[in-house]
Parts: C-alpha cells; sequence; structure tokens
C-alpha cells in the first residue's frame, strides 16, 4: 500500500457510515469529497472502529447462564461458522445471539454480492471454455478453521463442496472465498479438518495442510471403465495445501470416507469409515460386523512420495500412495492403521487435551474412545494389536452421531434416535471400560427438537475449549415455528454447558440443510473493513483514469463510484461489442458499499470500499440502459447512475 493511500484510509477508518450520511446529505451535490476527507471527531467512536473490543464475558441473563437477548448495540462474544447446505455458502453468525450476519458465497452464484458474475469470481469459481460457470449447483457440509498453538489463528476457514468435489477456502481478514480446487479421482468428497503442526518440525506449529475424505468409491480412471467391476472401485484420502490449494498427495484405501480429524501434534489424521465393505448397493454394505477408524501416518507417506513409491492416476499429476490393508500389514513400515468401531460408525472428533479421538457408534448406541499415543506406539511397532488402542466403548444412548467438548473433561454428543444430547465424561468412561462398573460416566441428558446431527461448542475442537455454549443442528423443526408449507426449516439450538447441568437457550430456524460448525471467540478475529487499492491488479485510483477504450470490437470502460455519483456520467459503446466494465469503488468509509447493476444485461454487483471489480458481456441490445447503484450509499443514492449507451 502507497504512503498516500495508508494514510487516507487512516483518516477515515474510525468515521462511522452514519456520520457520513448526515455530513454528505448536508453537502448537496458536493459527491461527497467533503465527508470523506474530513478528519473525525474523537467523540462518535460508537459509529464502529477498525478494530472490535477485546470480548467480554457472555452476559449473564436471569437463570445464571448465557443470555441470548443482547442490548441494542452489544456484540456477540463468538463467530460462529456454519456450512451453508445446499445453498453453496458460508454462514457466519454471532454466537450467543444467533443472529446471521453475514454470508459468504462459494461454489454457486450470489446476485446480492455479484458472485459468479465478476470476472473475479468467476476465476475463482471455476469456467468453461465458452466462460460460463463449470457448476452453479453445490452441497457445503463441513467447514473448519486454520490453527496455531492449538487454537484458532483467524488466517482460514475451509469449505467442503460433497456434489463436485470442491473445497474452498476463505480468507477471514475480509470474509470472500479466494480459492476453490477440484479434487482428482474423488466422488462424494466428504469431511475435512486441516492439520494443527507440522508432523516432523515442532517449529511449524500452524497450519499447512487440509485432509479431505471421499466417500463414494468410483472406478480409477473413471473414464468408462470397469463400471461393471466393483471389485475395483476405490476411495481416496487426500492432501490440499492449505497455502496454494494445490492438491500434495492421495492415499487409496480400502472402504471409504466419513469424516475427519487430525492430531495436535500433526502427526495423525483419521476418518471413520462405514462400507469397509465397499459395497456397491445398500445390503453389500451392512455384512461385515464392524466398520473402521482408518489413521494416516502423515509424515511417512510424504516420506514414501518424497522417494517415489506411488503412482498416478488417468490424467491426474498428484502423487497416489498406497494405503489399503493389504499393503500396509508391518506396523513398522505402514502408512496406515484401521482401527475396529462398531458397525456404521459417523463422525470422528479430537479432544482438546490432545489424547483421544472419539468415534459415536450411529447404528450401536456407543462410543469409541482411541488413544493416539497407543496408535503411534503400534506404528512404532511397540504394541501387538492395534484395536489395543481403543479405551473405551461405552454405551451413551440410541443413535449416536458427533460429539463436542467442554474443555473440562466432558463430551456431548448428538443422540439422533433419542433425540437428545448426552454429556459423559471420558475419563470416567475409560475407568469403566476397563472394568470399573461402579463409575457413573453419563453425566447429563437434554431433549432437543428433533433428530440431532451435528454438534459443536465454543472453542470444542482447539487447546482452548472452554465450556461456555454447545449449538445443536437439528434435521427436523416440525411444530417449533410458523409452519411455511411442505418445506420446513431447520433447527440450530444454543444450549448453555457453562454448569453441570444443560440449559436449552433458543432455537434458531435455518434454512435447509446445513451440516458442521464452528464457534470460536471473537478477539482471535480481526476482520478488514476497508480494501487497499494494492489488492487489485485492475484499481482505479484516480477518476481522471475513467474513460472507454476500444480494440477492435472490445471495449474497455474504466469507471469509479465515489458517493453520490459514477465518475462517467454515460459511455457508449456499439451494438456487438464485448464489453469489460471495471469499476473501482473510491470511498474510503467503512460500510460504505457500492452496487452496479445494468437493465437487460444480467449484471449485478458491488464494489466495497477501495475495492474493484470487472464484468465483460456483449452489448447485444442496442438502446438506452440506466446503470444505477444497487446498495444504498448516500442521501442521494436514487440520483446515483450513469447510462450506457449501446448504439445500433
Amino acid at each position: 500500500m502507497s504512503n498516500k493511500t495508508e494514510n487516507s484510509t487512516k483518516e477515515t477508518a474510525g468515521l462511522g457510515r452514519r456520520r457520513f450520511l448526515n455530513s454528505a446529505a448536508l453537502a448537496g451535490l458536493t459527491v461527497g469529497v467533503a465527508a470523506c476527507n474530513d478528519k473525525p471527531a474523537a467523540a462518535p467512536a460508537a459509529s464502529g472502529a477498525a478494530a472490535p473490543a477485546p470480548a467480554p464475558a457472555p452476559v449473564a441473563s436471569a437463570a445464571g447462564g448465557t443470555n441470548v437477548h443482547l442490548k441494542p448495540g452489544e456484540l456477540d462474544t463468538y463467530y460462529g461458522i456454519w456450512s451453508g447446505g445446499h445453498t453453496g455458502d458460508m454462514r457466519i453468525l454471532g454466537l450467543p445471539s444467533g443472529r446471521e450476519i453475514h454470508r459468504v458465497p462459494c461454489f454457486v452464484p450470489d446476485a446480492l454480492v455479484g458472485w459468479g458474475i465478476t470476472n473475479e469470481s468467476k476465476a475463482v469459481m471455476g469456467t468453461k471454455p465458452d466462460g460460463s460457470l463449470k457448476y452453479t449447483v453445490a452441497d457445503t457440509h463441513h467447514t473448519h478453521a486454520s490453527y496455531k498453538d492449538g487454537n484458532y489463528d483467524g488466517r482460514y476457514a475451509w469449505i467442503n463442496d460433497k456434489i463436485n468435489s470442491r473445497i474452498a477456502r476463505v480468507r477471514l481478514d475480509y470474509f470472500v472465498c479466494d480459492k476453490i480446487t477440484e479434487l482428482p479421482n474423488v466422488q462424494g468428497f466428504h469431511g475435512i479438518f486441516p492439520d494443527k503442526a507440522d508432523p516432523v518440525d515442532p517449529a511449524i506449529n500452524y497450519t499447512t495442510r487440509v485432509f479431505c475424505g471421499g466417500e463414494f468409491a468410483i472406478p480409477l480412471p473413471n473414464n468408462g471403465q470397469d463400471i461393471n467391476n466393483p471389485e475395483k472401485y476405490r476411495s481416496m484420502f487426500t492432501c490440499v495445501d492449505a497455502e496454494s490449494m494445490e492438491v500434495r498427495w492421495q492415499v487409496l484405501i480400502d472402504g471409504n470416507c466419513d469424516l475427519t480429524a487430525t492430531s495436535y501434534d500433526g502427526k495423525l489424521a483419521a476418518t471413520n469409515q462405514y462400507n469397509v465393505e465397499n459395497g456397491i448397493h445398500y445390503e453389500d454394505m451392512m455384512s461385515a460386523e464392524r466398520d473402521a477408524c482408518l489413521f494416516f501416518n502423515i509424515a511417512r507417506i510424504e516420506e514414501a512420495v518424497k522417494a517415489g513409491k506411488f503412482k498416478t492416476i488417468g490424467s491426474s499429476k498428484v502423487p497416489v500412495v498406497d494405503g489399503t490393508r493389504e499393503a500396509n500389514k508391518d506396523p513398522k513400515t505402514a502408512l496406515t492403521a484401521y482401527v475396529s468401531v462398531p458397525k456404521n460408525p459417523h463422525g470422528v472428533n479430537a479432544s482438546p487435551d490432545a489424547k483421544y479421538f472419539i468415534c459415536a457408534g450411529k447404528l450401536s448406541p456407543t462410543a469409541t474412545v482411541i488413544e493416539l499415543a497407543k496408535v503411534l506406539d503400534w506404528f512404532d511397532g511397540k504394541m501387538e494389536k492395534l484395536d489395543d488402542a481403543i479405551v473405551a466403548e461405552v454405551e451413551i444412548g440410541l443413535g449416536p452421531l458427533h460429539t463436542a467438548f467442554d474443555g473440562r473433561g466432558n463430551a456431548y454428543t448428538t443422540l439422533f434416535l433419542d433425540s437428545q444430547v448426552v454429556k459423559w465424561n471420558v475419563d470416567a468412561a475409560i475407568k469403566f471400560h476397563a472394568g470399573d462398573k461402579s463409575v457413573k460416566y453419563v453425566v447429563d441428558r437434554l431433549d432437543v427438537h428433533y433428530q440431532p446431527g451435528h454438534i459443536n461448542g465454543s472453542q470444542s475442537e482447539t487447546r482452548a475449549a472452554d465450556g461456555k455454549i454447545l449449538a445443536v443442528g437439528c434435521k427436523f423443526s416440525k411444530d417449533r415455528f410458523l409452519p411455511v408449507g411442505p418445506l420446513h426449516p431447520e433447527n440450530e439450538q444454543l444450549i448453555d454447558i457453562s454448569g453441570e447441568k444443560m440449559v436449552l437457550l433458543a432455537d434458531h430456524p435455518v434454512r435447509g440443510e446445513p451440516h458442521d460448525f464452528i464457534i470460536f471467540k471473537r478477539d482471535l478475529l480481526k476482520p478488514k473493513q476497508v480494501y487497499s487499492h494494492d489488492d487489485f491488479p485492475l484499481a482505479i485510483t484516480d477518476p481522471k483514469e475513467s474513460g472507454v477504450t476500444r480494440n477492435g470490437k472490445k471495449v474497455t470502460v474504466k469507471i469509479t463510484s465515489q458517493a453520490p455519483a459514477f465518475s462517467l456520467r454515460e459511455f457508449t459503446v456499439k451494438k456487438g461489442d464485448e464489453v469489460t466494465l471495471i469499476l473501482t469503488n473510491l470511498d474510503k468509509i467503512e460500510d460504505l458499499t457500492h452496487g452496479f447493476a445494468i437493465p437487460n444485461y444480467n449484471v449485478n454487483f458491488i464494489v466495497n470500499p477501495l475495492e474493484t471489480k470487472s464484468v465483460t458481456f456483449i452489448a447485444d441490445k442496442p438502446g438506452v440502459f440506466w446503470a444505477y447503484c444497487t446498495h444504498f450509499c448516500h442521501a442521494l443514492h436514487l440520483e446515483m447512475r450513469t447510462r450506457m449507451i449501446v448504439e445500433p
């Protein structure tokens, strides 16, 4: 950033939108220049600063727990990052209020911001040779964020698209998707989890990899061969580089992947597996007595790749190592380890003390606790039976699916069939499993509404789990909300877990079908309120740069916005021109977003303060088209427009 831009941004960063609008209204037709350059007085600090104040403790309610009803102007204590389900986006919530405060478009077009309309968003999403989007549907399931020192570091969050085997990265400084990668050799990409440290270098105590589980076995390569040879179908476990978002390597496995977890030391990743039979039909998936939690020795896998002990499949250049049971019988050279767990497990989660992974049984009323140190002992040849890594397998209720933690040794597991959340103590469960039947490991049960799936607590899968609040996603809402026809919303319920007993705090209807989510303290994040010109190669830094240039039938229109006017009052093109319009918002005011819409041309997008975006379209309809600002920005917002004249 240049000194001039940086100084200008500092001068206006604390200038609230209300003060700007009031000043601009008085200024009339001065284009808001005086308001933009006016240094803010110290008094109106409540208008909103660039960096939020440190998060206070959750507000106490009359019952002594957490109050979800915040006072006007009071900020939430936590951010919640939610999967958007079939809308293909990421949802941002404030907690404990449960208010949805933002949506980050990722995999599918979004009309509000112009995602899938602008050239920049199309480049992230991926296009066909004709420039149209490669995909316009998605199914987001799981979302997780980057770590440092065992806690979230506020850099990135990732989310998957199960339908088209894509993973998206979201920058948490601007809450925008900046990268999307389509995984090769994979179909039905489901669980994801970032690593928390490097498996070899302890100095790398932050996320560098993201692991992705492939759910559906397919012929490899999936090019029409072996369609009728199910014994050749295989699933893959994939490692994606957290920074470049390129695929580092894949592991060919027996069975399929469901969800994913990672150890705090970076040495192990795991996926729970249903259908170890690798069945194609429903009946074929039910014959085995037990399924598995499959562990990956990350350092050994990467050593094998480095040594060239891999193959590639089809047109993909990604190294693929052999993680099947047959190829990994010797613990001292094994890349993978298959720990047996009850049939059809659903979910694997890492405890905040870094000791255990917990698999929930789903069709078995049990939770399985696997000690990670013992898994490493098996890889080192110090333990004969791999299943001896199971230190507890205890009954907790009907239909256990997913588990969260409070940092006080307690686990919270959703019971889909019982429509409950069960609170149980991990150490007590281990003692019970070891033979002490006098131990009471179940601490509490709470009815939820209805059929709960995913669950997560505040800071749950970090070393800083604080045991304050718990969110649970219920798949059916039935009588909880006003009826709106056949399609019911889902019910995200909030629970106070600060005491011995769980207390249900609130119901929140959400559009289907969200899945996983994380909750973390707001002071771990420092979102930026204003962009820098340096973020955009096409940025227009001065209105004088505006204008129309022609290269044959290709026309470039450069234009800036600064409330309440566009720099070009009109611009002219000819029918048949390929028009690329570049728009920069020159306003430096927090929350002063502009929009740009062209009637009848399917163009509508926004530019945030100092942001630049572009669109390309064919001027195929002659006439006059009033392009206007779609985001309220000024007392003269309705007057903020320009004419696009398309000559015959």
